[in-house]
């Protein structure tokens, strides 16, 4: 029997003989085209290329291509598991030529694999072509021996491709497997072409023309080839059945729902285990390509798909989660074909399992509810759409999972009264935000978020990416186009740019439209749409415009890195300082990271030391950066820490790294580092490079900040300060490693120095300068000595005071020194005078006629200053007069 993994070897390795480039599966989530919610089929990857915007190093390409349809104008999700060949994941095997061969090569090839390679009998085929298109016609009479009757002409749309209302276009061939005349239906073209007897089984896009806008065609001059065949239906037909179902694989996935679930696969929960083995594949595969579920965008669908299966399994009597279970069976499948798979299975896994656990909580009561409403309903009436929105907002039912299950009531629901209630919640949620405190102006994305929805972040694992032109807004006011000089901030359907949040900042870049070009100098988000603040660089941006994005890829690189070691220097300072460290505030910047924590002292230079040092072992320790998705309880009961100033939904992203000594390989517990976190980081966390404190302060009361340095920039810092060192060793004559020796040297020498010359200046001024020292005057029955001095400074006049009043013995001492350009006052009062004479009174006397203010101490020994001195003899005076009361 012809297995999957067969068909898709054979198809691949026929291609690969013929010159072909076998180019991996691109992943689920666009990255080309942003009118797309999901990949869906294998031409995706290959757009710019076939309209000349893109240059490869090959011209012919053949690709396994895994692809979804689960949202948008493509959905097929109330279909699945109903029908025989109605997916959500499907596998697109294709062969593509761009401006290499044509139709004179493209039909031997088809009919060569099909007949020969995979010994499909001839005789069961038969082929379509556009109404016009004589030349497929005559090749596949030539080719494949074709009568006319196996060779029907469609004057329609399905037999005519085109990529849009302009641009390339061409005629279609499908080729059809007949199973036989005990299967209703008809060929194409017939009345009974709906049936289950003739199954389209490949389709060959012969890209031919140019159309422009007023209708007219040309041909093109590098004409393309672009095919695809559904493998599921290959292997149905090869296999012996018209049900896609019963291949081999996924019959190995429905017999893995049935023997966990200990039911049969092919009794009355029949429909149930086909849902679950597709469901299964689609979601498992898109969060291998980085969708995680969320409430809106892609991340929705992804949930909706989820729930849908989790209520079969539900139906199926299953109590405990069973999706994560069937994980291994589908890796063991396909994970040789899709290695990404098996690199992301233990985060399928939890998130599943999560996801199951959360659901099945309220599972229970949404369908009690249903119940309870639908019994109130008349037979003949639809579902409420109001109670249809309580099932959605309440217990987290998506519309399409109520109208799913009272489809096999043979029911419907009310979707006008469900987008009504939507929508008075939506004007509720407004109304709250609007008393916030936020920005007048930023009520304009509410309205972008109500028309064109939030945008989806695409950025955890690109940095390159297409997106669509939702909104042009300048002056707080949208605007349909944005000119070149003009600042404008721009929405887009999807984005790799990162908006500034949770204490990383936004990124910067460029954005390339058609039609001109802008600079991204900062990104922001409100009300769930990410704003880029831009300037137009040249021609024009305008609503609607598919646009080419592109991060700054160097600026992401050294913010993420940064972003990285904020984790691991929150953990060294937990490690060395206490568990009572706890995040203040945060900088995650291209240039610097800054972290502010609750501590109450400043650190020791070992304690930093030590800080440092376990930062850069857990960098050297190159460990991968992992991300898991949890609900806020899940993830602090595991030990996560939460950031400051980080706001959390129903999911949280935890992102986990290192391994502590001892771990094994870093299993729960045994983590170094453990966070809720919604940045972006590096991979490993090797990538950091090296990590170097360039500060720490107090930032606030109990709150201490390092400022930090990673990669490129510590290395810079470092390198400085082995050149300043090699400057100061120069200098002193020394080699590197005795200048601190020298130094503390010459700092002792130079105190020494200080102190010398600081008692010759006292013993001088005591000498009166080389004058005559000062006699004491008897002013109202007080000795006191007054003198102005030069050469002294204010930190001397204490000892100065002090040796006065030792030659006194009874007394007041004032000294006015000249120092540096101002005035220094000072004076003394011996011990047995201070009650009738304050040291105090006399300075602030001083000060005041110096022209100064204030001054202060004790009764016995004060200080003060002044502008100069040129006022000393009124300051004398003023003393004087305080002494004569």
């Amino acid at each position: 029997m012809r297995t999957l993994n067969d068909i898709r070897s054979t198809f691949l390795s026929y291609f690969a003989k013929q010159g072909h480039e076998v180019v991996d599966s691109s992943p689920l989530v666009p990255r080309n085209d942003p009118t797309l919610m999901f990949t869906n089929s294998g031409m995706v990857q290959f757009k710019n290329l076939f309209t000349g915007l893109e240059h490869r190093d090959y011209q012919r390409a053949t690709t396994a291509q895994k692809c979804v349809r689960a949202g948008g104008k493509h959905n097929d999700l109330d279909n699945v598991g109903y029908t025989a060949r109605h997916h959500t994941f499907f596998e697109m095997l294709g062969n593509f030529s761009f401006g290499d061969y044509f139709k004179s090569d493209a039909i031997p090839f088809a009919w060569e694999l099909i007949t020969r390679e995979l010994g499909i009998p001839k005789d069961r085929l038969l082929v379509t072509v556009y109404h016009t298109d004589d030349e497929a016609a005559n090749l596949w009479k030539k080719v494949a021996g074709l009568s006319d009757d196996r060779i029907i002409r469609i004057a329609t749309d399905d037999n005519f491709w085109m990529m849009g209302p302009t641009g390339p276009c061409g005629p279609c061939s499908e080729i059809f497997f007949d199973h036989g005349d005990h299967i209703w239906g008809g060929p194409p073209g017939s009345p009974e072409e709906d049936g289950d007897r003739f199954v389209e089984i490949w389709n060959l896009v012969f890209m031919q023309y140019e159309q422009f806008e007023d209708g007219t065609r040309k041909d093109l001059p590098n004409q393309s080839i672009d095919t695809g065949m559904g493998i599921e239906r290959v292997a149905a037909l090869l296999q012996g059945t018209n049900d896609n179902y019963a291949t081999d694989l996924m019959r190995n996935l429905i017999e893995a729902s049935a023997d966990a679930s200990n039911t049969d696969p092919d009794g009355p929960g029949k429909t149930h285990h086909r849902v679950i083995a597709d469901h299964l594949r689609s979601t498992s595969f898109l969060m291998a390509d980085g969708v995680m579920p969320s409430n809106d965008g892609r991340g929705y669908v992804l949930r909706r798909i989820m729930r849908r299966a989790m209520r079969h399994a539900h139906l199926l009597g299953v109590q405990d989660p069973l999706m994560y279970r069937l994980v291994p069976a589908l890796v063991q499948q396909m994970g040789a074909a899709y290695p990404e798979l098996g690199r992301a299975q233990a985060l399928i896994e939890e998130t599943l399992k999560l996801e199951e656990t959360r659901f099945k909580q309220t599972l229970d009561r949404g369908l009690k509810l249903l119940d309870e409403e639908l019994g109130r309903v008349p037979d003949d009436a639809a579902f409420p759409g109001e109670a249809a929105f309580k099932l959605y907002d309440t217990y987290g039912f998506p519309l399409d999972l109520t109208q799913d299950a009272l489809r096999e009531k043979g029911r419907s629901v009310d979707t006008e009264g469900f987008d009504a209630a939507m929508a008075a919640q939506k004007a509720k949620a407004r109304a709250a935000w609007s008393g916030s405190g936020e920005a007048a102006d930023a009520s304009v994305w509410f309205d972008v978020a109500d028309s064109a929805g939030t945008t989806d972040f695409l950025g955890y694992d690109t940095e390159t990416a297409e997106g669509q032109i939702v909104a042009l807004v300048q002056d707080g006011a949208l605007c349909d186009k944005a000119e070149a000089g003009q600042e404008v901030q721009i929405a887009l359907n999807q984005t790799p740019f990162y908006a500034e949040s949770g204490g990383q900042v936004g990124d910067s870049g460029i954005i390339r439209t058609d039609s001109g070009e802008a600079r991204v100098i900062d990104t922001r988000k409100t009300a769930g749409v990410f704003v880029h603040v831009a300037e137009v660089t040249r021609g024009s941006l305008s609503r609607g415009e598919a646009a080419i994005l592109e991060i700054d890829h160097e600026r992401r690189t050294a913010i993420r890195a940064n972003h990285t070691a904020t984790h691991l220097l929150h953990e060294a300072l937990r490690q060395a300082l206490g568990d009572h460290v706890a995040q203040r505030g945060s900088l995650n910047a291209s240039d610097r990271l800054r972290f502010d924590f609750s501590h109450t002292k400043a650190l020791t230079r070992e304690e930093l030391a030590r800080v440092e040092d376990e930062v850069n072992a857990y960098i050297r320790q190159n460990a991968p950066v992992n991300t898991r998705i949890m609900t806020p309880d899940d993830a602090r009961a595991l030990g996560a820490q939460a950031l400051f100033g980080e706001k959390y939904g129903d999911e949280v992203r935890v992102v986990s790294m290192g391994m502590q000594a001892g771990s094994g390989k870093g299993a729960d517990g045994q983590t170094y580092s453990l966070e809720l976190c919604g940045g972006t980081h590096v991979r490993q966390t090797g990538d950091i490079g090296v990590f170097v404190t360039v500060g720490e302060s107090a930032s606030s009361a109990g709150v201490r900040r390092i400022e930090a340095l990673t990669g490129a920039d510590a290395f810079r810092y470092l390198s400085e300060q082995d050149h300043r060192l090699a400057e100061v060793a120069l200098a002193l004559k020394a080699q590197a490693t005795e200048v601190p020796d020298r130094v503390r040297a010459l700092l002792d020498e130079r105190k020494a120095l200080s102190n010398e010359v600081a008692q010759l200046r006292r013993e001088l001024a005591m000498a009166g300068g080389g004058a005559a020292a000062p006699e004491a005057e008897t002013v109202n029955g007080v000795p006191l000595v007054v003198q102005v001095l030069n050469g002294v400074t204010g930190r001397d006049l204490p000892a100065l005071i002090d040796e006065h009043k030792a030659k006194l013995g009874s007394g007041a001492v004032v000294l006015i020194a000249d120092a540096g350009g101002k005035a220094a006052v000072a004076a003394g009062v011996t011990a047995d005078l201070t009650d009738r004479v304050s040291a105090v009174d006399m300075v602030r006397a001083a000060v005041a006629a110096l022209g100064g203010k204030g001054g202060g101490g004790r009764p016995d020994m004060a200080q003060g200053g002044g502008p100069d001195t040129a006022h000393a003899e009124a300051a004398i005076a003023a003393v004087k007069s305080v002494l004569e009361g």
